[in-house]
């Protein structure tokens, strides 16, 4: 059977096993983490909200240096014949049409990624584990009763992270809508709440589970 991989809190630190010394987020990168840990619910510090700030700031590094060998390669061919007009013109037009069709598609599969109906399709769970790393899993939709701990625990998280948040976000928009905080519930095998009222008792049935999770894990199951 494979083996699951650790998570990364319980791996040490590669940096020191390389004999390399540690690195510091800047302000802004810091007020960047603490802002993906306060819309999520989190407390901060953490490692998952850092790991994000610190993989965006080297994508951020290696598209610079993509840009700076892209314009070393524009200064070099400047010296060559450039062709003519028409030609140039006729690739403009192609070009045109290609990013309009680019766009459209992007737009389309933006669309794709979110069900409905409330939560990310599994398409959008596969662009969200390529964007940002992580690995999102379906909503648990199970009773109670056929749960496994973990399924409990990630369950009671959710609601409570979601649902028992103080303020709590809009759950309907100014049309009487829900908004996607209140569709997620559906996700998740939850009536989808119009009311703090509901929300708050989906709320309370996380704790509930999260308590149950506990005595599982004290009595070793």
């Amino acid at each position: 059977m494979a083996r699951t991989p650790r998570a990364p809190w319980n791996k040490a630190n590669p940096r020191k096993r390389a004999g390399k010394a540690s690195t510091h987020f800047s302000p802004a990168e810091k007020a960047k983490a603490k802002a993906r840990a306060r819309r999520a619910g989190r407390r901060y510090p953490n490692l998952v909200d850092n790991m994000r700030v610190a993989a965006k700031k080297k994508i951020s590094k290696t598209r610079a240096s993509g840009r700076k060998r892209t314009a070393t390669s524009k200064a070099k061919t400047a010296t060559k014949k450039t062709k003519t007009e028409t030609r140039a013109a006729s690739s403009a037009t192609k070009r045109s049409a290609k990013s309009g069709a680019a766009r459209s598609k992007a737009r389309t599969s933006a669309a794709q990624q979110k069900d409905p109906r409330g939560g990310l399709t599994a398409a959008g769970r596969r662009a969200f584990a390529e964007r940002e790393g992580a690995h999102l899993k379906p909503g648990v939709t199970k009773k109670m009763s056929d749960m496994t701990a973990q399924e409990m625990r990630r369950k009671g998280s959710w609601a409570v992270r979601f649902y028992g948040r103080k303020p709590l976000p809009p759950l309907v928009d100014a049309k009487g809508r829900p908004t996607r905080l209140a569709l997620s519930a559906h996700a998740w095998g939850e009536p989808v709440p119009r009311t703090v009222a509901a929300a708050r008792r989906i709320a309370a049935k996380g704790e509930r589970l999260l308590a149950r999770y506990r005595r599982l894990k004290e009595q070793g199951t």
